[in-house]
């Protein structure tokens, strides 16, 4: 039976199969449905410095082949988090790795600093897609000086594994990763989700509350794997995937294209169980093709 283990920088993944902030809760909210440690890590929804209430509704909408949201980053703020959320997941059996979100640098620092001081919480991961309240509003991941100077107060105040979550609604995404990757990630993920509309024609009005939302699920897979295929070539970290990931098959292809490990979010919400119908499939596929780790095939693209 083929091994499954990959390492992002110092962590060892049981398998590569993680879920993506904002579609797995806490983890604590599937643990009826999945078994938890079965996954290779788990990365909680997005925490913020101070709590948000998150856009009006409504702030979801289904598309073909995918949903649009602008959730907005609901949720309670990091001491809510590391007072009442931490000591019911510190104790699962995996890697417990939060999102973290913020406004300005110093935002994200200080919020990573107090997630920092968290013993089994073994890596954190930024979302850089949000907006710069200093700078019009444009997202801080979609320049290399927006991105670096995020990941730079982060890595200052920040001693453990720094993921780095980039955007996909960018000119050059490689670019990005190499300003992330020069400024102290230990690994980059990708893709958030891309900006897109849905419109109500009898109402003449969006979908969304806001009018744009985010785009996730399979239709973003092409331009996912493309991405995560030119970043992987790009730097020298560890490169995650996710963007419309369904099946196993559909991990593969991102491994294949470079990713050590892979994130599954939209999936979530139609089988909560997709994870591990995920992590087996890999490792039936493995055994089936005479593999005997995981890591034989990660960036195997005869391209």
């Amino acid at each position: 039976m083929a091994t499954l283990n990959v390492k992002i920088n110092d962590i060892e993944l049981k398998n590569p199969v993680m879920t993506a902030s904002g579609t797995f809760g806490y983890g604590i909210e599937f643990a009826d449905l999945v078994p938890l440690d079965g996954l290779g890590g788990i990365i909680v929804k997005g925490t913020t410095l101070r709590p948000r209430e998150g856009n009006d509704y409504p702030r979801m909408a289904e598309t073909a082949l995918g949903m649009l949201n602008c959730v907005g980053l609901q949720n309670k703020g990091v001491d809510y988090f590391c007072e009442h959320i931490y000591p019911q997941i510190k104790d699962i059996d995996t890697n417990m790795i939060v999102n973290v979100s913020g406004s300005s640098p110093d935002d994200y620092a200080e919020c990573a600093a107090r997630i920092d001081a968290l013993e089994r919480i073994p890596a954190i991961e930024l979302n850089i897609s949000c907006p710069n309240v200093k700078d019009g509003g444009m997202a801080f991941g979609v320049t290399c000086a927006g991105a670096a100077s995020v990941v730079k107060a982060v890595r200052r105040r920040y001693h453990k594994t720094l993921i780095v979550k980039l955007s996909p609604n960018v000119t050059d995404i490689a670019e990005i990763a190499r300003a992330c990757e020069a400024e102290g990630a230990d690994s980059v993920s990708l893709i958030n989700t891309l900006m897109g509309m849905a419109i109500d024609i009898e109402r003449r009005r969006p979908r969304l509350s806001i009018g744009t939302g985010g785009l996730s699920g399979p239709a973003v897979k092409p331009v996912a794997l493309r991405m995560v295929w030119q970043v992987a070539r790009a730097v020298s970290i560890p490169v995650i995937g996710l963007g419309g990931i369904m099946t196993a098959e559909d991990a593969i292809e991102f491994l294949m294209a470079g990713a050590t490990a892979i994130e599954i979010g939209t999936a979530n919400f139609i089988d909560p169980t997709v994870t591990i119908r995920v992590r087996d499939g890999i490792s039936s596929w493995l055994d089936a093709h005479g593999c005997r780790s995981v890591t034989e095939i990660i960036g195997a693209l005869d391209a």
